[in-house]
C-alpha cells in the first residue's frame, strides 16, 4: 500500500494537477480570507469556514478525477489488478494520496490563523475543532468521488460527475425546504454534509458528525473496492 501511496503522491507534482489544485484553492481561500476576515476587522473564522464549504466541494474532484479514470484510460488498471495487494490496499493507498493532498491545501488555514494572532487572539477551540471538520469533510467527498472516478475512464466525466454531486450536496438544506413530506425532510436534514459540518463551529468535537463523515468515507471506499473486486473478476 505504500508504493501506491508514494507513486499516486509523486503523480500529483509530477504533472501539472497538484499545483494547479493548490493555486486555485490557495486563491480562493485567501480571497474569501481577505473578504470574511480582514474587512470585517473580526478573529472569527466562522464565517470564513462555511464560505469554504462550496469551494471544498468543487475543488476535491480536481484532485480526485484522475484517481483510477487515467488508469483505466491507460490500461493499467490491469497491472494493479494482477498486483500482490489486495483491493483495500490499492483503494486505500490512492485515497491516503489524494487525501494528503487535500490536507496540503488546508494547510493554508493555519496560516489565516497565525495573521489573525498577531492582532488578537482567536478562539483556538472553534479553529481546530473546525478544522477537524474540514479534513472529516473532505475525506467524505474524496471517497464519493473516487467512487465516481472508478467508473469511467474519463477524467472530464469523472469531475463533471463530481461537480453535479458537490452542487447537489451543497443545496441539500434548500431542497429539504421545498419537500412537505416530514420524514423526507428530516432524512435529508440527518444526511446533510452542510448541517454536520456547521456543527464543528461551536468549538464543541460533534461525535455523530464524526461518524457520520467516516461512515460516508468508508461505504464508499467500500465500493470502489467491489467496483474493482468485479473487473477483476469478468
Amino acid at each position: 500500500m505504500s508504493a501506491i501511496f508514494r507513486r499516486e503522491l509523486g503523480s500529483y507534482f509530477n504533472t501539472a494537477v497538484g499545483y494547479v489544485v493548490l493555486t486555485v484553492f490557495w486563491f480562493f481561500s485567501g480571497l474569501s480570507f481577505y473578504t470574511y476576515c480582514l474587512l470585517y476587522n473580526t478573529s472569527s473564522l466562522s464565517m470564513f469556514f462555511a464560505s469554504m464549504f462550496l469551494m471544498i466541494l468543487l475543488v476535491i474532484p480536481l484532485i480526485t478525477m484522475r484517481s483510477f479514470a487515467e488508469e483505466r484510460r491507460r490500461k493499467t488498471d490491469q497491472a494493479l489488478l494482477t498486483a500482490p495487494v489486495s483491493l483495500f490496499e490499492i483503494v486505500f493507498g490512492k485515497f491516503l494520496a489524494a487525501f494528503v493532498m487535500f490536507l496540503l491545501s488546508c494547510s493554508i488555514f493555519i496560516l489565516y490563523a497565525i495573521i489573525i494572532a498577531t492582532f488578537t487572539a482567536p478562539d483556538w477551540a472553534v479553529f481546530f475543532t473546525t478544522f477537524l471538520g474540514v479534513l472529516l469533510l473532505g475525506a467524505a467527498v474524496i471517497a464519493i468521488d473516487m467512487f465516481v472516478s472508478a467508473l469511467t475512464e474519463s477524467q472530464i466525466i469523472a469531475a463533471a460527475v463530481s461537480i453535479g454531486i458537490a452542487v447537489l450536496i451543497n443545496r441539500m438544506g434548500d431542497i429539504a425546504q421545498f419537500i412537505n413530506t416530514e420524514w423526507v425532510t428530516n432524512v435529508i436534514n440527518k444526511i446533510s454534509f452542510d448541517k454536520h459540518f456547521s456543527n464543528f463551529f461551536t468549538g464543541i468535537i460533534s461525535l455523530p458528525s464524526i461518524v457520520f463523515y467516516l461512515s460516508v468515507a468508508a461505504v464508499f471506499l467500500f465500493l470502489t473496492a467491489r467496483v474493482f473486486e468485479k473487473r477483476r473478476w469478468s
